[in-house]
């Protein structure tokens, strides 16, 4: 099999539990362990798949809480960082009566993540997943960033991104968002959106008319995650909406990272990553398996805590 290599933030959230969507008025906060490229390494470590985890946390309490955590769900973490200098990465996410996420960060130790060259040599036909929520912020993190997307393609991994876009992190800077974004756009086998992420890289708010833009920009497979209206599939030749299952949700931090997670698991799991570029049934079986994952983390408070294993997504 395999291994998936994550690269980005591994942060603390702090969720605001039946307080509504505005933080002003949010009381009681309950600490969970956050951060895309986490959570989609616990996915698929969750799953039975191989994962590792590169990013950088505080050499504080809240950092070895994190790193215990994806210790426990067998995500290697022998490529994290510690930084003495600055606390761990935090967010403050309040949550509406639909389980939909406001966030306020507090930006610490995932900037701090160092270029480390070593790596390199493991990235050999192995999957890289870049989740950018933090990523393009500047720092040693996006420095790294774009070394590891370097060392992806010399060394043929696959690759895959996540943009991870956040309000609170860019503040009316959208153009820079999206300038640093597309190097990595252009170079994904595999690209992950939201439908607000897709229409703002593309500029375009048609679902089809922006894939079609991103095609245009490199990437091969587009995947658009439309909630409990399921996922828009996306190749240069072929595009269906793929429904998800019905939920009641409580909680959808996370949901995108699951599906996203069991779809990396899965293509893990061929002997040739071509074969998902080749058979577009194959893809669309994987798609709905990758939307279940997605629906059930909802049902739980909480992204790591709520991901399902490969029996409760089989059932």
């Amino acid at each position: 099999m395999t291994r998936v290599f994550c690269i980005g933030e591994l942060l603390i959230d702090f969720v605001a539990e039946n307080q509504g969507s505005d933080l002003s008025k949010a009381v009681n906060f309950t600490k969970k362990a956050g951060g895309a490229p986490a959570n989609v390494a616990c996915a698929i470590a969750r799953l039975g798949g191989k994962s590792s985890f590169i990013g950088c946390v505080g050499k504080d309490p809240f950092g070895l809480f994190l790193l215990s955590v994806l210790r426990q769900e067998n995500v290697d973490i022998s490529m994290a960082q510690k930084s003495k200098k600055m606390f761990t990465t935090l967010a403050f996410v309040s949550l509406a009566e639909d389980g939909e996420r406001d966030f306020v960060f507090s930006r610490g130790a995932d900037k701090e993540l160092k270029y480390d060259p070593s790596i390199k040599k493991s990235f050999e036909r192995n999957m890289i997943h870049f989740g950018a929520a933090t990523a393009m912020l500047g720092g040693t993190l996006e420095e790294a960033y774009s070394h590891y997307l370097f060392d992806a393609l010399t060394k043929e991994s696959f690759i895959s991104f996540d943009p991870n876009f956040r309000d609170d992190l860019w503040k009316e800077n959208e153009q820079t968002f999206i300038k640093k974004c597309m190097p990595f756009v252009e170079k994904s086998h595999l690209c992950k959106f939201s439908l607000e992420e897709a229409q703002l890289l593309s500029g375009k708010k048609e679902v089809g008319e922006a894939c079609d833009f991103l095609h245009e920009m490199g990437a091969k497979i587009i995947a658009i995650t439309l909630g409990k209206d399921g996922t828009y599939l996306s190749t240069e030749s072929f595009k269906k909406t793929v429904p998800s299952i019905k939920v009641s949700p409580i909680d959808t931090t996370g949901a995108g990272d699951a599906f996203i997670g069991c779809l990396l698991y899965q293509i893990s799991e061929l002997s040739n990553f071509n074969t998902v570029f080749e058979d577009n049934d194959l893809l669309v079986k994987m798609v709905e398996k990758a939307n279940k994952a997605g629906a059930i983390t909802t049902t739980k408070y909480g992204a790591i805590v709520a991901l399902p294993n490969l029996t409760q997504l089989e059932a």
